[in-house]
């Protein structure tokens, strides 16, 4: 069953498309990456995929929540706000009780370490906890390839498989993906060398869409 619907999905700034005519179907339990080199929007279109950027054309349906999990400049955790009290705070929002952060399933982090001393894993795991409070259809988190070393990447994969397994389909951007992690790679343009913003889409089994023609 299908969670997020993109058809012809526009965000541009400026003189510059950050991504444009972007067609994507993705059902509950995929997995997509959006990956490219720096600069080419791979967090602009993370966010537009969550509705968290006003797109210029097109349109984006989502059958339920979408929640941001770790996404730096964006949703990132309180320097002295200890792991605990980011829960606490994240329940007290969402209107339900703080007793209920003894309940909530940490991912093996130390609920007393402060945001400011979390490691760009950690600070993934964080996110993950806080968004999956809300029970969401889609998930999303940038840069799962930045900062972390072999071992935590495959450990937070892990995660994602788990989670996505659970229902969720799950967003994530990266600079390059091992293909068989997930169902679907968004690919982006270096925009040095390619057209702004225009995107790839590709499935595990092969199958890819038309590329999308450069505006006239």
């Amino acid at each position: 069953m299908s969670v997020l619907t993109a058809s012809r999905l526009g965000v541009r700034h400026r003189h510059r498309w950050l991504v444009r005519d972007l067609d994507l179907r993705v059902d509950a339990g995929e997995t997509v990456a959006v990956i490219g080199p720096p600069g080419s929007g791979r967090t602009s279109t993370l966010l537009a995929l969550a509705r968290r950027l006003r797109l210029t054309t097109g349109k984006i349906e989502i059958g339920g929540t979408a929640a941001l999990a770790h996404v730096p400049g964006v949703e990132e955790p309180e320097p002295v706000f200890t792991v605990r009290d980011h829960v606490k705070e994240r329940l007290a929002l969402l209107g339900h009780p703080r007793r209920a952060a003894a309940t909530v399933p940490l991912y093996g982090l130390d609920p007393d370490l402060r945001g400011r001393d979390l490691s760009p894993y950690q600070r993934h795991l964080l996110g993950l906890a806080l968004a999956m409070l809300t029970g969401p259809a889609v998930i999303a988190l940038d840069g799962v390839d930045a900062g972390l070393d072999r071992a935590e990447q495959e450990a937070l994969w892990r995660l994602l498989a788990e989670i996505a397994a659970g229902g969720a389909a799950v967003l994530v951007t990266a600079r390059e993906i091992d293909a068989a992690l997930v169902n679907h790679v968004v690919l982006l343009d270096d925009p040095r060398t390619g057209t702004p913003g225009r995107p790839l889409v590709t499935s595990t089994a092969g199958t890819t869409s038309e590329d999308v023609e450069e505006e006239a």
